[in-house]
């Protein structure tokens, strides 16, 4: 019976040491989603701040249903930017941490700090400086160089498919030296004598690297690929910046979910819309989340 009691007091007291830090959980993390949540069944907008109405589902109706709406292409467009970005991302790094890993190559350390200095600035200083000294129709470097072979300048940011592959280099730019680091990283964990062995039995590179290489950094590096698809997924100040900030418009009428998101909520007022969306989105990554998760077979036996 003491111990019993022992034990109920001992739980007792590791909540009361713990409740300061659940009640900020509980208002940081959990009251935010479930307000939103709330909102989404009304059709609060900024003519319905005070007298707004639950309506259900419709604003999930609307988003989901309904194509002219634009939620959906804004879904596939953000699917076709996540699975272009990751395989550009993940072969970029590897080769590139290949070629670091190399033997007898000089100044290794220094070409590894190099590629640190696009992740180490500030990414909206980054993204505004792409902006104004690369892609600009008038004086960006991209229009000198065309200029000086004789070729017309091209709005970069102007039309959707040039906007989309721009907006794509400027996401490399700044994903880039993370994925090359911890392939980096992974590559020199990985232990010679494999290699060696492999040599000896004439296997080539793409050999050495299917067989070899990928199974052995894929435990290493598979957190981080996780981590940089939900970043990549969520991305908005690269495309927004580039293409959508308030007075800077190019033109160009591309939108991931985010920006979707953005537009319904302060340019056109849509609290209820809006919140509706940012619940699907919430949805998503977490279904995300648990599928990632989930271990194969061989893995929980």
């Amino acid at each position: 019976m003491n111990n019993r009691k022992k034990k109920w007091s001992e739980v007792v007291f590791s909540y009361l040491w713990s409740a300061p830090s659940l009640i900020l959980i509980l208002l940081i993390v959990i009251f935010p989603i479930l307000y939103t949540g709330y909102i989404s069944l009304t059709n609060m907008n900024v003519y319905h701040w005070n007298n707004y109405e639950i309506i259900g589902l419709e604003n999930y109706k609307d988003a989901l249903l309904v194509f002219d709406n634009g939620f959906l292409t804004a879904l596939l467009l953000t699917v076709l930017w996540t699975i272009i970005n990751m395989i550009l991302q993940l072969v970029i790094a590897f080769l590139v941490a290949s070629l670091l890993n190399l033997k007898g190559l000089r100044l290794r350390n220094i070409y590894r700090t190099l590629l640190i200095f696009p992740w180490a600035m500030p990414g909206y200083v980054s993204i505004l400086l792409w902006k104004t000294g690369m892609f600009n129709s008038q004086f960006g470097l991209l229009n000198q160089w065309l200029e000086k072979f004789g070729i017309q300048p091209v709005r970069w940011l102007g039309g959707n498919v040039s906007a989309f592959l721009s907006c794509t280099v400027v996401n490399l730019w700044l994903a880039l030296p993370f994925m090359i680091t911890i392939i980096d990283g992974a590559l020199q964990s990985v232990d010679k004598s494999y290699y060696e062995s492999a040599l000896l039995d004439g296997a080539s590179w793409l050999k050495r690297t299917f067989y070899i290489t990928i199974p052995l950094i894929k435990p290493i590096i598979a957190p981080s690929v996780v981590i940089t698809t939900f970043t990549t997924f969520k991305q908005f100040d690269v495309i927004y910046l580039l293409t959508q900030q308030v007075g800077a418009k190019t033109g160009a009428d591309i939108h991931t979910i985010l920006t979707y998101a953005y537009e319904k909520a302060f340019i056109t007022n849509n609290y209820g819309y809006s919140s509706a969306i940012s619940i699907i989105i919430f949805v998503i990554l977490i279904a995300f989340s648990v599928i990632t998760n989930i271990k194969p077979k061989e893995e929980r036996q």
